[in-house]
């Protein structure tokens, strides 16, 4: 545990900056997506292999805390396929790699552009027919 709290406290020191952070995000966020492609694959094979239990998780699924994590997915997806464009931007012309900086910023600029209202509209679902029961 001590190895893992070292690691973590090393990169939230660590100055790299817009850059450092993208790359972090970029990697948790690919992360998040796999882990939510990998559990789809699982359960979906269910339906097949053991029909109730994909009733069950189905029915598990409807729950708002699994609400919750399709916005983080979302979240996910969203990040991922900006900063994705980011980087292969700058595969396709490094002397744009200059810019790094006020790329990254654009990208989380749109991130937020993207991601606000696709959460608002979600948690609003979320509250309206798990919280309310509407």
């Amino acid at each position: 545990m001590t190895a893992l709290v070292t690691t973590l406290s090393g990169v939230l020191r660590y100055r790299g900056r817009e850059g450092q952070w993208s790359w972090a995000l970029h990697r948790v966020s690919g992360l998040g997506t796999l882990l939510f492609l990998s559990i789809h694959i699982l359960d979906t094979a269910t339906v097949y292999f053991a029909p109730q239990l994909y009733s069950h998780a189905i029915a598990l699924y409807r729950h708002w805390l699994f609400g919750i994590g399709e916005i983080i997915l979302v979240a996910c997806v969203i990040y991922h396929g900006l900063n994705g464009l980011r980087v292969a931007v700058f595969d396709w012309r490094p002397e744009w790699m200059v810019y790094q900086k006020q790329a990254s910023y654009t990208v989380f600029a749109a991130f937020l552009v993207l991601f606000i209202p696709a959460a608002l509209f979600m948690g609003n679902t979320i509250i309206q027919k798990s919280i309310l029961g509407r």
